[in-house]
């Protein structure tokens, strides 16, 4: 009588080795995002409710809408906004003129590594750059009295006010824009230009009815994106204006590790306003983006 063997089934492992080596790949990722970001911010998202015996109390809370930290608020805001607004409009035309227009390759990828550098160039090298060329000493400043007789500062120009710290951040905000958006300008296609004109459209109606319905999100959503971006800057705005001007970063700073407006869990408070306002707008610059990449594919 014979007998049938029958194969031997290996039954599956337990853990998928392949699996294991993708979560190990990310876990830095993982730890310095617990480390760096998730923990800090639960901390100072409690810390807000807390008095400093440990008590729950909303004083806190209540305390941001003073007036001088509403002041904060509004400037930090206005310089947000204007910043902003003003790298957008001019970072759109960098881009537009190096993807669309007819300027040779060279100049775009010139334009791109100094966007790359320039993006990222900010603090107290920055502070110290605007000083040395439009402070009241700087080499600017200087050249134009010296060469044409024009006072820039009898004009009413301060580099340490509102508008020169909008200036100032307009630095690194039109080279991101030019990061961000060249992408999106890579992404129009050319059946649509050609489109628009076998039906008879003149380049006003096609940039006004075609092209523009299709980059206002990533415009809009951009614009957004350097907002947060300005709102939560502190390094330079400390370096070149110090506490004259009373903006929530500085603000702050000096609540959490000042002599005078030592008050941590107020400064815990403050942190959070900021939290919230750059959260909603990462937020919405994310759904804008993925409005955006629904015609890039």
């Amino acid at each position: 009588m014979s007998t049938v063997s029958t194969p031997m089934v290996r039954s599956a492992p337990l853990i998928n080795r392949d699996r294991v080596i993708d979560w190990l790949g990310i876990a830095p990722f993982i730890i310095f995002s617990l480390l760096f970001l998730i923990i800090p911010t639960l901390y100072l998202v409690a810390g807000a409710f807390l008095t400093p015996e440990g008590d729950l109390t909303l004083k806190n809370i209540g305390d941001l809408f003073t007036p001088s930290i509403m002041s904060a608020y509004s400037i930090s805001i206005r310089v947000s906004v204007a910043s902003a607004l003003g790298g957008a409009l001019i970072g759109f035309f960098l881009a537009w003129a190096v993807v669309l227009g007819g300027l040779p390759a060279s100049i775009r990828s010139t334009l791109l590594t100094f966007s790359g550098v320039a993006s990222n160039f900010a603090g107290v090298p920055l502070a110290f750059a605007f000083l040395a060329t439009l402070g009241r000493t700087g080499l600017v400043t200087i050249f134009l009295r010296e060469w044409f007789g024009f006072n820039l500062y009898g004009t009413g120009f301060n580099l340490l006010s509102f508008f020169g710290l909008t200036i100032t951040y307009m630095y690194f905000q039109i080279p991101l824009m030019v990061l961000i958006l060249t992408p999106a300008l890579d992404g129009m296609k050319k059946e649509w230009r050609e489109a628009s004109q076998i039906l008879g459209a003149t380049n006003r109606q096609y940039w006004t009815m075609v092209a523009l319905p299709i980059l206002w999100p990533s415009l809009l959503g951009t614009t957004l994106l350097l907002f947060a971006n300005a709102f939560g800057a502190i390094a330079t705005a400390f370096a070149l204006t110090g506490s004259s001007l009373n903006i929530v970063p500085i603000l702050l700073y000096a609540q959490i590790r000042g002599d005078v407006l030592h008050n941590a869990n107020l400064g815990y408070a403050i942190a959070l306003g900021m939290v919230v306002i750059t959260g909603v707008s990462n937020v919405l610059y994310l759904m804008l983006r993925m409005r955006a990449e629904r015609w890039q594919k």
